[in-house]
């Protein structure tokens, strides 16, 4: 969306909000000052005028501005400030083919309306007071969720709790500005309910409390964004067919013979209410084959980059010096290491032979599916048994924590500067740089260029 979206918000708008293809219905949506004017041009009432029968589906010819007859179909109007924008909001339900749908379009267009740009018709929400800027995100996230997990968090964002939970801190922030400037103002008065002591105390609470909901995005960037995440280990290990366990189908060749995986396969999955973003990867181990040697310096790569590594082991195998090669080649790995003790179904998995490594360790069947230990073990490297996706206070975008981690650092340079012996309105200054901070998580502070960047990714008609 242009960075010119303020100076836009007068212009009506209009577009289609169902996906582009032949369907039953189509919906089209107007909002803005013009949308009675418009539906004037376009709809001629069967019965009931829709603007006189808010909330009411009214039935009717839509037409060209000209006259001309498109279709018959129901619209809905919403009046202002009762509407999803804010604004007057008009509901066309036409039927679905392509082509009727895009003469409507053009009939609003000709009728006065300007084509909506993407996210438009939320932004106007968000500017009009409908809904936070982190409930805004939530709905996009919404519409973009492709897992269960997904969907839990964005539900729970479109709640408000973490509106609520930003709230609750901005407020605890300002009334702890006031007693500050009180201090600074009326010296003379002690209208300050707080000593230095207990100013540096409060402060420090508030910077806990922050600290325990920025901590949530460890949970929340598991569900929203995924952890890129490695499937590896020797040859015959079962990697591949654990890749397939996880993704669902046969995306993976499996075979007996070893060195079959050259390449790296690479598809997001949902295990439990975490996302993986999942790679399969060669076996492990010196070769000749020059192909081969490719796919091993790939899965090498893909080690080395990886947040989490699942390192497949064959349970039924002794641990011998292939196994320990790979066991140090992974002490390397910059991500957590979760040894996966494979094929459980030919003979019980013996934990204790890997307990020197240090790794968490989870014995599963890929062949007949039993990874429920592999499950928990990672959902619980991601706090998943602790929060409530639906119902708790969860950062669930890269912006919001750096918008609270920006606070917490500026509440800890002000109780630097309270520690050191300076004026308090020095520390008055920073702590009000974590006020503005925290007032960006809901889009109190937040400049337009950011809600321009948040709202180009929603689809045109939301």
């Amino acid at each position: 969306m242009p960075c010119c979206v303020f100076m836009k918000i007068f212009d009506t708008i209009a577009a289609i909000s169902t996906p582009r293809g032949k369907g039953g219905i189509a919906v089209l949506r107007i909002s803005g000052e013009g949308t009675r004017e418009i539906l004037s041009r376009v709809f001629v009432p069967l019965g009931a005028v829709p603007e006189n029968a808010p909330r009411r589906a009214c039935l009717g010819k839509i037409c060209t501005p000209a006259g001309d007859l498109l279709d018959e179909g129901l619209v809905t109007f919403f009046k202002a400030p009762a509407s999803f924008t804010g604004e007057d909001v008009a509901e066309i339900s036409c039927h679905g083919g392509v082509l009727v749908t895009e003469s409507v379009l053009a009939a609003l267009l000709a009728a006065g309306a300007r084509m909506a740009e993407a996210g438009e018709f939320t932004a106007r929400a968000v500017l009009h007071g409908k809904m936070g800027l982190s409930a805004a995100e939530s709905l996009g996230a919404l519409l973009d969720a492709g897992t269960k997990g997904q969907l839990a968090l964005a539900r729970g964002g479109l709640s408000g709790r973490l509106a609520d939970a930003a709230r609750e801190i901005y407020s605890s922030l300002t009334a702890i500005l006031a007693d500050i400037y009180a201090k600074i103002d009326f010296p003379d008065e002690d209208l300050a309910s707080m000593n230095p002591t207990e100013l540096r105390a409060a402060l420090a609470a508030v910077c806990a409390r922050i600290r325990v909901l920025a901590d949530t995005w460890h949970t929340g960037r598991a569900v929203s964004e995924g952890i890129e995440t490695v499937i590896c280990g020797p040859v015959n290990a079962g990697k591949s067919t654990l890749y397939n366990a996880l993704v669902g189908h046969d995306a993976a060749i499996v075979t007996d013979i070893a060195g079959t995986t050259r390449d790296t396969l690479t598809e997001t999955v949902s295990l439990g209410n975490v996302t993986l973003r999942l790679s399969d990867t060669a076996g492990l181990r010196e070769t000749e084959d020059a192909v081969e040697q490719i796919g091993v310096a790939r899965a090498d790569a893909a080690i080395d980059r990886a947040e989490l590594v699942l390192a497949v082991l064959d349970a039924s195998a002794p641990r011998d010096g292939e196994i320990d090669a790979f066991l140090t080649r992974l002490s390397r790995a910059a991500g957590t290491v979760v040894l996966v003790l494979n094929k459980q179904d030919k003979t019980a998995a013996r934990e204790d032979l890997y307990r020197d490594c240090g790794y968490p360790t989870v014995a599963v069947s890929a062949k007949t599916g039993e990874i429920s230990a592999l499950v928990q073990a990672v959902s619980a490297l991601y706090r998943m048994g602790e929060l409530d996706l639906a119902n708790d206070a969860i950062v669930a975008s890269a912006r919001q924590h750096a918008a609270l981690t920006r606070a917490m650092d500026s509440l800890q340079d002000a109780i630097f500067l309270l520690d050191a012996g300076m004026p308090l309105d020095a520390a008055c200054v920073v702590a009000e740089l974590a006020a503005a901070a925290v007032g960006e998580v809901d889009g109190r502070a937040v400049g337009e260029d950011i809600i321009a960047d948040i709202f180009s990714h929603f689809c045109v008609g939301k």
